[in-house]
């Protein structure tokens, strides 16, 4: 396994892979990494001939205020991760190499970057679109894998990719959850062993909603409602948004038909965690 930490070296041992039709997937992350990003290395290895993690702690995502100097990082874990699940490269820039003096070009990513995370994480997906376009020039994979947890970003980059003409296909890979139904997070280990134990109330809420809505529910107002009164009760999460919307505008819903896509925010202490479901409605 190689790891660069240049673009020149990158693209040098990428291009002698395309010079022999070789394939390459891309799995772009923010390292702190777990079983969820196992997962889509995986995949990535299964579809293509050539595996390329990059590692990014990416500064113009986060907001004021947000955990950017306490983000979690341990390059020697990641590594070992990386060896395990066969990536043939790391790339791990520099935020100097990615964001150098006078930097002034960014992408934005219209209203979907403006709803649900957007609302709360005002310039989030400005940095979002602005980094992944910047990787996939470097990298110009074939496929790039993303997970499902973060549903509103798959939506903002499946626009990236189309609206800026990238040739990469966009595989998502399913939510990874732990054994008692939370879904896997880097920022999981913020949590204390009681807020971890109460965070697992995120995704029984959204099981309860979805349970409802098999047997009839189709009031959005009425489902946000039965979500977030589950959490107050038996949590002390302090919630910042129930959303039903449509799945692939982000439109926000008054009746649950169609592709809907459930998400929501909540907060122990400082950390704060998202979670969804997807489902499809007649």
């Amino acid at each position: 396994m190689n790891i660069a930490t240049s673009i020149s070296q990158i693209q040098k041992f990428l291009a002698a892979a395309r010079n022999k039709g070789k394939s390459i997937g891309f799995v772009p992350t923010m390292g702190a990494l777990h079983h969820g990003h196992s997962t889509l290395l995986r995949r990535s290895r299964k579809d293509n001939d050539v595996s390329v993690l990059s590692i990014f702690v990416n500064p113009t995502q986060f907001g004021l205020n947000e955990d950017f100097t306490k983000y979690p990082r341990d390059k020697k874990k990641d590594v070992l991760l990386a060896k395990k699940e066969n990536v043939d490269i790391i790339f791990y820039p520099s935020e100097k190499l990615m964001y150098p003096a006078g930097y002034l070009t960014f992408i934005e990513a219209g209203n979907l970057g403006q709803v649900l995370e957007g609302r709360s994480r005002p310039g989030h997906f400005r940095g979002v679109a602005t980094v992944v376009a910047k990787l996939l020039n470097i990298v110009a994979p074939e496929r790039m894998y993303l997970g499902a947890k973060d549903a509103q970003q798959c939506v903002v980059l499946k626009h990236l990719v189309t609206d800026l003409n990238f040739p990469t296909k966009i595989i998502i890979g399913p939510t990874v959850r732990e054994s008692d139904g939370l879904a896997m997070s880097s920022r999981n280990q913020y949590l204390s062993p009681s807020e971890r134990k109460d965070a697992t109330v995120l995704y029984s809420s959204l099981l309860l909603a979805q349970n409802e809505i098999k047997r009839g529910l189709r009031d959005a107002a009425k489902t946000r409602f039965l979500i977030e009164q589950n959490i107050r009760t038996l949590s002390k999460g302090v919630i910042d948004y129930v959303a039903c919307v449509d799945a692939e505008t982000l439109n926000a819903l008054t009746e649950l038909k169609g592709n809907v896509l459930i998400a929501l925010a909540a907060r122990w202490g400082k950390t704060r965690l998202i979670d969804n479901i997807s489902l499809s409605v007649k």
